[in-house]
């Protein structure tokens, strides 16, 4: 991976993170920064799973790529949002 392409992943974590976000049902304790910093992992884990699969790279969007990505960040929130929960009390 390059670094324009690290950079990219990067921003497209930050996005992915609220997408997870969005996706979880309920209130999440969790801070904001915590959530883009599990959209970030979730952008590069899904880019690697998407890589396995023959799907991150197709013509136009990758679609199939993103919704990976979107999916491991909802997970990624749904854990730690649990621990974190459970943590604070």
């Amino acid at each position: 991976m390059e670094v324009t392409g690290i950079f990219t992943a990067i921003i497209i974590g930050l996005i992915v993170g609220a997408l997870g976000r969005l996706v979880v049902p309920g209130k999440q304790t969790i801070p904001i920064w915590l959530t883009l910093l599990i959209g970030v992992v979730a952008a590069f884990l899904g880019t690697l799973v998407a890589a396995l699969l023959g799907v991150d790279d197709t013509s136009g969007i990758d679609w199939i790529e993103l919704l990976i990505q979107v999916i491991f960040a909802a997970i990624g929130v749904s854990i730690v949002a649990g621990m974190y929960g459970r943590r604070r009390h």
